[in-house]
């Protein structure tokens, strides 16, 4: 019996999962949207922890060193349990296709889970990197100002394209998580593709609902717009990345036509029964 599934299983198992996300109450999406939003910050406070001693010469393997640590945020997302933002880009999206979730319950499940996400990140950022100390002393401090500066000082246009990558990335992560039986199967489907896109250097709201205020609690020179702006860049990437690159594509190739052929058969089995 094979430890995984098949795309076409996963792809189903997507469905199945967008369908209930879209149905959850608003009470445990906000509070499973504050752990998913904690999650990610904790992944990028271990990232800003680790790297920060490295001297830039280090180059490129400074960024693989933080990539390599990154992903326990979505470990915990999808093994312990929480409600992710960039991954609902993904799982409300192909259930929508399915006919299987509205475009209301997408959009109560992203307004819920975004201002869980929103309010988990800012908690970690201010009570552990503020209140602990965390990214206000130094060499972390330093750290924290150039990712934040380096984010808010992208375009608007480059973001959106950047962040397109990265919820490419991300959900292809959850995906293949799907489609592992057993944890350690999880752990890698997510730690790869997760690792890829922080050492890329890819823009992930969630992460970036982390990073921008640390940055600006540590001392960088922005303001509350710039970070806003850089959010919904990032917001509207991350939407396309993961609704047309993963949603989109993979419901074309495994599951269009599949309700007509239900509804074709629920009718058949209708009229079936009318002639008994």
């Amino acid at each position: 019996m094979s430890n995984f599934l098949k795309p076409a299983e996963i792809a189903e198992a997507a469905v199945q999962a967008g369908e209930e996300k879209a149905r959850a109450g608003a009470g445990k999406l906000l509070v499973l949207g504050f752990l998913a939003g904690a999650f990610i910050a904790l992944g990028a406070l271990f990232d800003i922890r680790v790297t920060a001693g490295m001297p830039d010469s280090a180059g490129t393997l400074k960024a693989l060193v933080g990539g390599a640590v990154f992903p326990i945020g979505l470990m915990f997302v999808v093994i312990a349990g929480g409600e992710l933002l960039t991954g609902n880009m993904m799982t409300l999206p192909i259930a929508v296709h399915a006919k299987r979730a509205t475009l209301g319950g997408l959009a109560r499940n992203w307004f819920y889970v975004t201002i869980g996400n929103l309010v988990g990140s800012l908690f970690v950022a201010w009570v552990f990197g503020v209140g602990a100390r965390m990214v206000t002393t130094a060499p972390y401090d330093k750290a924290a100002i150039s990712i934040a500066m380096s984010k808010a000082a992208l375009p608007f246009v480059p973001t959106i394209l950047s962040a397109i990558g990265c919820n490419w990335l991300v959900c292809l992560a959850v995906w293949m998580a799907m489609g592992a039986k057993d944890i350690v199967g999880k752990i890698f489907a997510i730690w790869f593709p997760i690792m890829g896109f922080v050492a890329i250097g890819f823009q992930h709201v969630v992460a970036n609902m982390f990073f921008l205020p640390a940055g600006l609690f540590a001392g960088a020179h922005m303001t509350w717009g710039q970070i806003v702006v850089e959010w919904i860049g990032a917001f509207i990437g991350n939407t396309i990345g993961g609704w047309l690159f993963v949603a989109s594509v993979y419901w074309y190739s495994y599951l269009r036509g599949q309700e007509t052929a239900q509804a074709a058969s629920a009718a058949a089995g209708r009229v079936a029964g009318q002639d008994v």
